[in-house]
């Protein structure tokens, strides 16, 4: 059974940093691409940042750009977000989706979502 398990989430105080993990668990793909998502109360889940397993290809929202880094360890099925310098806007729930491919994924972000992980909170606050 394929499971998406997310952990770093927690309480920070606003410029502190956070480093979440996405495991992909019960299944090793030739090739993905993940996504992670945010959703604030009451707001829609947006798009945060996204990395292909294949080229490294990677994608940042603005709202991230220069203050979130993501990366992969292929060897551990495993992605990472590193957030740094975060603000109380950043407060959600953060979510990793994952599309598997048989071949090079062409995007480094999800084109139809395979799997979501159950999302790990992360509370920016002093």
């Amino acid at each position: 059974q394929v499971q998406l398990v997310e952990s770093g989430g927690g309480l920070v105080q606003p410029g502190g940093s956070l480093r979440l993990s996405c495991l992909i668990a019960g299944f090793a793909p030739d090739y993905y691409s993940i996504g992670w998502f945010r959703q604030a109360p009451g707001k829609e889940r947006e798009g945060v940042s996204c990395i292909s397993s294949s080229d490294g290809s990677i994608y940042y929202d603005d709202s991230v750009k220069g203050r979130f880094t993501i990366s992969r360890d292929n060897a551990k099925n495993t992605v990472y977000l590193q957030m740094t310098s975060l603000k109380p806007e950043d407060t959600a729930v953060y979510y990793c989706a994952a599309d598997f491919f048989d071949s090079p994924s062409p995007t480094p972000c999800p084109i139809g979502v395979d799997y979501w992980g159950e999302g790990t909170l992360v509370t920016v606050s002093s």
